[in-house]
């Protein structure tokens, strides 16, 4: 295991206080050096690109900061493991996203905390703002009302519309999903899956689990399994009742082939590890402590592929895997929308790359470990620069193939090699990092 970054209170603090107050900030792109850059970037330049986009609203993606800016989004009712929060008490998490958008794919991200928790209050100042961005990242609205926000926005909007806490979760897991099957030679059809929590993750697993043909999922919430014979599910649970004699976690479980945890701590038993199918996948992703402790589950059982939500222990599902490189394709592709095609493109993208060979740059970022395709290594690292370009592109062309992509092209395999080798020169001149390295 790798040890966990230790800080004080008084170190996040300062951390966030200077130099100057909070973690991201605005820049200037053109020159205004003199009297004419300033007519050029405000009055009277700047009535040219106003009109134009006036006629025609998609260049607004050619004259303005739109092609790279999300909005994101949140009314701090599920922030982090704190809970419901004061509106203004979620930006530094918002703050932190941003960043994070920022350093892993250049992309611009804003902060905006809503001081209203409405549904259509939410959807409506989110439509109304709508114009601005190139696309909207919601986070941290509790569930179940973050369904409804995000389809209506999806209705409403003509840009991306993406609830990180959702769908983040789900596309890595898939990821992860992907990859146990290829080293146990099972089949994702043959696969049965249960997972652990019927939040806004955990039932937006079992969307992306079905779009990667799993066809046996069965999930359980704080009352049990859900099945046909309960009369206590809401209409997000019911599509996923199952018609088996189970009630508790504990029947859920055996012979389960993959365990997805978006619950609480504590809740699975080494028992219950111990009706797992052979070679099962044990993803406990309640943080900071999982559903149970590796190490626990070690103890009773030697064939388990784990991963958990946490960066001490090997196959970390972390959403910054995702989110980042979605977008970027996304944005390059002015789409409308990110669809489930853009998201099946992200799992296999991640998927893939996991099974290659692992530069060494990455290798010394994480203490000098034998990074290597197997049980312990499943998922790329956050640090592995080639998860920029690779699912950036995987992301874009799913977005040409399916339909939602603004750009126009002629040839899809031209313009997706040209946009590889674009990536590939901005990873080299921003930050020196050479894709093809060894």
């Amino acid at each position: 295991m790798a040890n966990r970054p230790v800080f004080t209170r008084e170190e996040a603090l300062e951390y966030h206080s200077k130099p100057v107050p909070g973690k991201i900030a605005i820049e200037v792109t053109k020159p205004v050096k003199d009297s004419k850059d300033l007519s050029l970037a405000y009055t009277p330049g700047v009535a040219i690109p106003c009109l134009e986009i006036d006629k025609d609203e998609n260049l607004a993606y050619e004259y303005t900061n739109k092609a790279n800016l999300v909005a994101v989004i949140s009314d701090s009712t599920a922030v982090l493991g704190l809970g419901t929060l004061k509106p203004v008490a979620g930006k530094p998490v918002m703050e932190g996203k941003s960043v994070l958008f920022k350093k892993f794919a250049y992309v611009d991200a804003f902060d905006i905390e809503l001081q209203v928790h409405d549904i259509d209050e939410i959807v409506n100042v989110s439509w109304a703002m709508a114009p601005t961005f190139g696309g909207i990242n919601l986070e941290d609205i509790k569930a179940p009302k973050c369904f409804d926000i995000e389809k209506k926005l999806q209705e409403k909007c003509d840009i991306p519309i993406f609830h990180d806490d959702q769908h983040g979760t789900a596309i890595i897991s898939g990821a992860a999903i992907i990859n146990g099957a290829r080293l146990t030679g099972k089949k994702l059809e043959d696969l049965r899956v249960v997972v652990i929590g019927a939040g806004a993750a955990g039932l937006a697993a079992c969307e992306m689990y079905k779009a990667l043909g799993i066809k046996n999922i069965v999930v359980t919430d704080s009352k049990g399994a859900i099945t046909t014979k309960r009369t206590d599910l809401n209409k997000y649970k019911q599509p996923w009742a199952v018609d088996e004699d189970i009630e508790t976690l504990a029947d859920a479980l055996k012979g389960a082939d993959v365990v997805v945890g978006n619950s609480v701590a504590n809740c699975i038993t080494q028992d219950m590890v111990k009706t797992l199918a052979p070679n099962a996948m044990l993803f406990v992703m309640a943080n900071p402590d999982p559903e149970i402790k590796p190490e626990l589950a070690l103890e009773v059982r030697d064939d388990l592929i784990i991963g958990t939500g946490r960066s001490d222990y090997p196959n970390q599902i972390n959403n910054v895997l995702g989110f980042p490189y979605i977008f970027r394709g996304a944005l390059d592709t002015r789409a409308k929308a990110v669809n489930m095609e853009m998201k099946i493109a992200a799992c296999y993208a991640l998927a893939d790359l996991a099974q290659k060979p692992v530069p060494q740059y990455v290798k010394d970022a994480y203490n000098g470990a034998d990074l290597k395709f197997g049980k312990d290594y499943i998922l790329p690292k956050p640090f592995d620069r080639r998860v920029f370009v690779d699912e950036s592109v995987a992301v874009a062309r799913a977005a040409i193939e399916s339909g939602v992509a603004r750009i126009k092209v002629d040839d899809v395999d031209k313009w997706v090699e040209g946009y590889k080798n674009h990536l590939i020169n901005m990873l080299k001149e921003k930050e020196g990092i050479d894709y093809y390295a060894e």
